[in-house]
Protein backbone atom coordinates (compact mmCIF):
# COMPACT_ATOMS: atom_id res chain seq x y z
CA UNK A 1 0.00 0.00 0.00
CA UNK A 2 2.84 2.25 0.86
CA UNK A 3 5.94 2.82 -1.83
CA UNK A 4 9.08 4.82 -0.57
CA UNK A 5 10.35 7.14 -2.87
CA UNK A 6 13.88 5.99 -2.83
CA UNK A 7 16.20 4.94 -5.31
CA UNK A 8 19.11 6.53 -7.58
CA UNK A 9 18.50 9.90 -8.44
CA UNK A 10 18.28 8.47 -11.94
CA UNK A 11 15.77 6.70 -11.27
CA UNK A 12 13.69 9.75 -9.08
CA UNK A 13 14.57 11.41 -12.06
CA UNK A 14 12.40 9.28 -14.45
CA UNK A 15 9.54 8.33 -11.93
CA UNK A 16 8.87 10.36 -9.37
CA UNK A 17 9.92 14.07 -10.40
CA UNK A 18 7.07 16.77 -9.26
CA UNK A 19 6.14 14.19 -6.30
CA UNK A 20 7.95 16.10 -3.86
CA UNK A 21 9.44 19.33 -4.25
CA UNK A 22 12.80 20.50 -2.00
CA UNK A 23 12.97 16.81 -1.39
CA UNK A 24 15.56 16.18 1.99
CA UNK A 25 18.04 14.08 0.10
CA UNK A 26 17.93 10.57 1.37
CA UNK A 27 14.55 10.96 3.09
CA UNK A 28 11.32 9.19 1.62
CA UNK A 29 7.82 10.01 1.75
CA UNK A 30 5.30 7.45 1.42
CA UNK A 31 2.43 7.24 -0.55
CA UNK A 32 -1.50 6.55 0.27
CA UNK A 33 -2.51 3.68 -2.23
CA UNK A 34 -5.53 2.78 -0.59
CA UNK A 35 -7.49 5.42 -1.01
CA UNK A 36 -9.63 7.41 1.89
CA UNK A 37 -10.28 6.64 4.78
CA UNK A 38 -7.49 5.29 5.05
CA UNK A 39 -6.60 1.20 6.13
CA UNK A 40 -4.95 1.01 10.16
CA UNK A 41 -1.61 -0.43 8.30
CA UNK A 42 -1.20 3.43 6.37
CA UNK A 43 -2.60 4.89 9.12
CA UNK A 44 0.09 3.53 11.62
CA UNK A 45 2.61 4.00 8.62
CA UNK A 46 2.31 7.45 8.48
CA UNK A 47 2.62 8.45 12.30
CA UNK A 48 5.59 6.52 13.01
CA UNK A 49 7.12 8.52 10.05
CA UNK A 50 5.92 11.61 11.39
CA UNK A 51 7.73 10.55 14.63
CA UNK A 52 11.01 9.55 12.52
CA UNK A 53 11.14 13.08 10.73
CA UNK A 54 9.70 15.51 12.77
CA UNK A 55 11.66 17.83 15.00
CA UNK A 56 9.52 16.84 18.08
CA UNK A 57 9.91 12.97 17.36
CA UNK A 58 7.60 10.76 19.08
CA UNK A 59 6.52 13.24 21.63
CA UNK A 60 5.00 15.24 19.16
CA UNK A 61 3.08 12.05 17.52
CA UNK A 62 1.78 10.80 20.83
CA UNK A 63 0.51 14.58 21.90
CA UNK A 64 -2.02 14.67 18.95
CA UNK A 65 -2.61 11.39 18.99
CA UNK A 66 -3.80 11.16 22.50
CA UNK A 67 -5.41 15.17 22.65
CA UNK A 68 -9.01 14.78 23.12
CA UNK A 69 -9.72 18.57 22.10
CA UNK A 70 -8.46 18.93 19.00
CA UNK A 71 -9.94 22.09 17.20
CA UNK A 72 -12.16 21.49 14.45
CA UNK A 73 -10.42 22.38 10.93
CA UNK A 74 -12.55 24.78 8.39
CA UNK A 75 -12.79 23.32 5.27
CA UNK A 76 -12.32 25.83 2.54
CA UNK A 77 -14.60 26.79 0.08
CA UNK A 78 -14.35 25.85 -3.62
CA UNK A 79 -13.76 29.83 -5.43
CA UNK A 80 -16.92 30.41 -7.42
CA UNK A 81 -17.17 33.65 -9.46
CA UNK A 82 -19.36 36.84 -10.48
CA UNK A 83 -19.77 36.90 -14.51
CA UNK A 84 -17.42 40.05 -14.34
CA UNK A 85 -14.42 38.38 -12.54
CA UNK A 86 -11.60 39.22 -14.52
CA UNK A 87 -9.07 36.03 -14.94
CA UNK A 88 -6.05 37.03 -13.37
CA UNK A 89 -8.81 37.54 -9.88
CA UNK A 90 -10.08 34.11 -10.68
CA UNK A 91 -6.49 32.44 -10.59
CA UNK A 92 -5.63 34.41 -7.29
CA UNK A 93 -8.86 33.01 -5.82
CA UNK A 94 -7.88 29.38 -6.90
CA UNK A 95 -4.09 29.85 -5.62
CA UNK A 96 -5.63 30.84 -2.86
CA UNK A 97 -7.73 27.68 -2.12
CA UNK A 98 -5.13 25.53 -2.67
CA UNK A 99 -3.43 27.72 -0.19
CA UNK A 100 -6.14 27.53 2.51
CA UNK A 101 -5.90 23.45 1.98
CA UNK A 102 -1.98 23.80 3.36
CA UNK A 103 0.83 22.17 2.32
CA UNK A 104 1.04 17.98 3.56
CA UNK A 105 4.22 17.69 6.11
CA UNK A 106 3.60 14.20 7.44
CA UNK A 107 5.48 12.38 4.89
CA UNK A 108 2.58 10.58 3.31
CA UNK A 109 0.72 11.71 0.51
CA UNK A 110 -2.54 10.97 0.87
CA UNK A 111 -4.19 11.22 -2.48
CA UNK A 112 -2.09 8.54 -5.48
CA UNK A 113 -1.34 10.36 -8.45
CA UNK A 114 -0.23 8.16 -11.33
CA UNK A 115 1.35 10.50 -14.18
CA UNK A 116 0.16 7.96 -17.15
CA UNK A 117 -4.37 7.86 -16.26
CA UNK A 118 -5.85 9.63 -18.74
CA UNK A 119 -7.19 13.22 -17.83
CA UNK A 120 -10.60 11.94 -16.85
CA UNK A 121 -9.34 10.07 -13.71
CA UNK A 122 -6.78 12.48 -12.22
CA UNK A 123 -10.04 14.83 -12.51
CA UNK A 124 -12.01 12.86 -10.58
CA UNK A 125 -8.88 12.14 -8.02
CA UNK A 126 -9.30 16.57 -8.26
CA UNK A 127 -13.01 16.27 -7.15
CA UNK A 128 -12.32 14.01 -4.40
CA UNK A 129 -9.60 16.63 -2.99
CA UNK A 130 -12.25 19.51 -2.78
CA UNK A 131 -14.36 16.71 -0.45
CA UNK A 132 -11.69 15.59 1.82
CA UNK A 133 -10.27 19.13 1.91
CA UNK A 134 -7.04 17.35 3.19
CA UNK A 135 -3.58 19.14 2.98
CA UNK A 136 -1.98 18.36 -0.12
CA UNK A 137 2.00 18.47 -2.02
CA UNK A 138 2.96 20.14 -5.42
CA UNK A 139 1.96 17.07 -7.48
CA UNK A 140 -1.39 17.13 -5.93
CA UNK A 141 -1.48 20.66 -6.37
CA UNK A 142 -1.13 20.81 -9.72
CA UNK A 143 -4.17 18.38 -10.83
CA UNK A 144 -6.42 20.25 -8.41
CA UNK A 145 -5.42 23.24 -10.16
CA UNK A 146 -6.28 21.99 -13.78
CA UNK A 147 -9.83 20.93 -12.45
CA UNK A 148 -10.38 24.14 -11.15
CA UNK A 149 -9.37 25.67 -14.47
CA UNK A 150 -11.43 23.77 -16.69
CA UNK A 151 -14.01 26.06 -17.12
CA UNK A 152 -12.12 28.66 -17.90
CA UNK A 153 -11.71 28.58 -21.52
CA UNK A 154 -9.21 31.86 -22.12
CA UNK A 155 -6.75 30.42 -19.63
CA UNK A 156 -3.99 27.45 -21.44
CA UNK A 157 -2.06 25.22 -18.93
CA UNK A 158 0.86 23.13 -19.05
CA UNK A 159 2.84 21.48 -16.37
CA UNK A 160 5.99 23.08 -15.35
CA UNK A 161 8.52 21.05 -12.88
CA UNK A 162 12.85 21.56 -11.85
CA UNK A 163 15.15 19.34 -10.85
CA UNK A 164 17.70 21.36 -8.55
CA UNK A 165 20.29 20.44 -6.70
CA UNK A 166 21.82 21.73 -3.60
CA UNK A 167 24.45 20.63 -0.51
CA UNK A 168 24.70 16.97 -2.71
CA UNK A 169 21.29 16.31 -3.08
CA UNK A 170 18.77 16.62 -6.22
CA UNK A 171 15.35 18.13 -5.28
CA UNK A 172 11.88 18.15 -7.65
CA UNK A 173 9.16 20.64 -8.14
CA UNK A 174 6.43 21.29 -10.41
CA UNK A 175 3.52 24.01 -10.53
CA UNK A 176 0.85 24.73 -13.55
CA UNK A 177 1.73 27.01 -15.89
CA UNK A 178 -0.72 29.64 -17.15
CA UNK A 179 -0.75 31.49 -19.94
CA UNK A 180 -3.65 33.75 -20.78
CA UNK A 181 -3.92 37.50 -22.52
CA UNK A 182 -0.46 37.30 -23.73
CA UNK A 183 1.18 36.67 -20.60
CA UNK A 184 2.35 33.40 -18.07
CA UNK A 185 2.03 32.83 -14.84
CA UNK A 186 1.73 29.93 -12.27
CA UNK A 187 -0.23 28.33 -9.83
CA UNK A 188 0.80 25.54 -7.28
CA UNK A 189 1.66 24.29 -4.01
CA UNK A 190 5.19 24.19 -2.22
CA UNK A 191 6.81 25.45 1.73
CA UNK A 192 8.26 28.38 0.15
CA UNK A 193 5.82 31.41 -1.10
CA UNK A 194 7.85 32.11 -3.81
CA UNK A 195 8.00 28.63 -5.52
CA UNK A 196 4.02 28.22 -6.27
CA UNK A 197 1.79 31.50 -7.66
CA UNK A 198 3.16 33.60 -9.67
CA UNK A 199 0.52 36.12 -11.49
CA UNK A 200 -0.23 36.36 -15.07
CA UNK A 201 2.18 39.21 -15.32
CA UNK A 202 5.40 37.51 -17.23
CA UNK A 203 5.51 38.63 -20.89
CA UNK A 204 7.21 35.42 -22.07
CA UNK A 205 7.85 31.71 -20.85
CA UNK A 206 11.51 33.04 -20.56
CA UNK A 207 10.57 35.49 -18.28
CA UNK A 208 8.73 33.21 -15.99
CA UNK A 209 11.50 30.58 -15.46
CA UNK A 210 14.07 33.20 -14.64
CA UNK A 211 11.48 34.59 -11.80
CA UNK A 212 11.77 30.54 -10.61
CA UNK A 213 15.11 30.42 -10.98
CA UNK A 214 16.16 33.54 -9.09
CA UNK A 215 13.82 31.92 -6.17
CA UNK A 216 15.77 28.95 -6.44
CA UNK A 217 19.36 30.96 -6.54
CA UNK A 218 18.21 33.04 -2.97
CA UNK A 219 17.83 29.05 -1.13
CA UNK A 220 21.41 28.12 -2.59
CA UNK A 221 20.10 25.93 -5.12
CA UNK A 222 21.38 25.55 -8.52
CA UNK A 223 18.77 24.77 -11.06
CA UNK A 224 19.97 21.58 -13.09
CA UNK A 225 17.05 20.75 -15.53
CA UNK A 226 13.35 22.16 -16.33
CA UNK A 227 10.52 19.83 -18.02
CA UNK A 228 7.63 21.40 -19.21
CA UNK A 229 4.96 19.88 -21.04
CA UNK A 230 1.68 20.53 -23.93
CA UNK A 231 -1.17 22.65 -23.40
CA UNK A 232 -3.84 20.40 -21.27
CA UNK A 233 -7.15 19.73 -22.50
CA UNK A 234 -10.50 21.80 -20.99
CA UNK A 235 -12.12 18.60 -21.64
CA UNK A 236 -12.55 17.24 -18.40
CA UNK A 237 -13.63 13.65 -19.73
CA UNK A 238 -10.69 13.65 -21.86
CA UNK A 239 -9.21 10.10 -22.54
CA UNK A 240 -5.89 11.91 -23.33
CA UNK A 241 -3.16 11.53 -20.67
CA UNK A 242 -1.36 14.87 -19.96
CA UNK A 243 1.86 15.42 -21.59
CA UNK A 244 4.43 16.24 -19.05
CA UNK A 245 8.02 16.59 -20.45
CA UNK A 246 7.30 17.61 -24.07
CA UNK A 247 10.48 20.00 -24.15
CA UNK A 248 13.47 19.10 -21.34
CA UNK A 249 16.27 21.42 -21.03
CA UNK A 250 19.41 20.92 -19.02
CA UNK A 251 19.60 24.26 -18.08
CA UNK A 252 23.37 24.36 -16.97
CA UNK A 253 24.39 23.24 -20.18
CA UNK A 254 22.66 26.13 -21.86
CA UNK A 255 23.49 29.79 -22.48
CA UNK A 256 20.85 32.50 -21.39
CA UNK A 257 20.63 32.74 -25.24
CA UNK A 258 20.06 28.68 -25.79
CA UNK A 259 17.61 28.71 -22.92
CA UNK A 260 15.55 31.88 -24.12
CA UNK A 261 15.67 29.93 -27.97
CA UNK A 262 13.92 26.83 -26.45
CA UNK A 263 11.68 28.35 -24.41
CA UNK A 264 10.56 30.18 -27.45
CA UNK A 265 10.36 27.27 -29.26
CA UNK A 266 8.25 24.99 -26.47
CA UNK A 267 6.17 28.55 -26.86
CA UNK A 268 4.92 27.92 -30.84
CA UNK A 269 5.23 24.44 -30.31
CA UNK A 270 2.38 24.70 -27.59
CA UNK A 271 0.06 27.23 -29.72
CA UNK A 272 0.11 24.67 -32.58
CA UNK A 273 -1.31 22.48 -30.57
CA UNK A 274 -4.40 24.55 -29.94
CA UNK A 275 -5.17 24.39 -33.70
CA UNK A 276 -4.90 20.75 -33.36
CA UNK A 277 -8.37 19.20 -32.86
CA UNK A 278 -8.47 16.50 -29.74
CA UNK A 279 -9.60 12.91 -30.01
CA UNK A 280 -13.51 13.25 -29.25
CA UNK A 281 -14.64 11.79 -25.92
CA UNK A 282 -15.32 8.49 -26.93
CA UNK A 283 -19.96 8.35 -25.24
CA UNK A 284 -20.80 5.48 -23.33
CA UNK A 285 -21.82 2.79 -26.03
CA UNK A 286 -18.70 3.63 -28.23
CA UNK A 287 -16.66 2.72 -25.42
CA UNK A 288 -18.04 -0.50 -24.53
CA UNK A 289 -17.54 -1.12 -28.20
CA UNK A 290 -13.95 0.24 -28.12
CA UNK A 291 -12.63 -1.01 -25.19
CA UNK A 292 -10.46 1.11 -23.27
CA UNK A 293 -8.88 4.00 -25.39
CA UNK A 294 -5.61 3.45 -23.21
CA UNK A 295 -5.20 -0.07 -23.94
CA UNK A 296 -3.54 -2.09 -26.75
CA UNK A 297 -0.46 -1.42 -28.73
CA UNK A 298 -2.63 0.49 -31.49
CA UNK A 299 -3.98 2.98 -29.45
CA UNK A 300 -3.84 6.24 -31.19
CA UNK A 301 -3.59 8.47 -27.88
CA UNK A 302 -0.30 7.14 -27.07
CA UNK A 303 1.48 7.05 -29.89
CA UNK A 304 0.30 10.99 -29.93
CA UNK A 305 2.27 11.44 -27.19
CA UNK A 306 5.49 9.35 -27.56
CA UNK A 307 5.67 11.17 -31.36
CA UNK A 308 5.23 14.82 -30.03
CA UNK A 309 7.47 14.38 -27.10
CA UNK A 310 11.39 15.38 -27.72
CA UNK A 311 13.99 16.82 -25.75
CA UNK A 312 15.60 20.14 -26.84
CA UNK A 313 16.77 20.48 -29.99
CA UNK A 314 15.57 18.18 -31.56
CA UNK A 315 12.86 18.68 -34.30
CA UNK A 316 10.13 15.83 -35.77
CA UNK A 317 7.05 16.25 -37.77
CA UNK A 318 4.02 14.69 -36.76
CA UNK A 319 2.15 13.49 -39.92
CA UNK A 320 -1.71 13.39 -38.83
CA UNK A 321 -4.00 10.68 -40.69
CA UNK A 322 -7.54 9.89 -40.20
CA UNK A 323 -8.17 6.30 -38.89
CA UNK A 324 -11.79 4.90 -38.60
CA UNK A 325 -12.33 2.80 -35.47
CA UNK A 326 -15.69 1.14 -35.26
CA UNK A 327 -17.60 3.86 -37.20
CA UNK A 328 -16.31 7.45 -36.18
CA UNK A 329 -12.62 9.09 -37.16
CA UNK A 330 -10.10 9.84 -34.45
CA UNK A 331 -7.50 12.39 -36.25
CA UNK A 332 -4.24 11.81 -35.00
Amino acid sequence: MLRATVGSAEERDEEDEGEEELRDGGVPFYVNRGGLPMDEETWERMWRHVARIHPGGEVLAKEIRGATDLPKIPVPSVPSYQPTTTIPQRLEAIQKYIRELQYNHTGTQFFEIKKSRPLTALMDIAKEMTREALPIKCLEAVILAIHLTNNMPGVERFPLSFKSHFSGNHFYHIVLGVHSGGRFGALGMSRRDDLMFKPLEFRTLMDLVQEFEGAYRGYWHTLRKIKIGQYVSHDPHSVEQIEWKHSILDVDKLSKEELRKELERHTRDMRLKIGKPAPPSPTKDRRNSMGSPLKGPGSPIRRISRVERRPSGEKKVLEQKPSDINGYQIRV
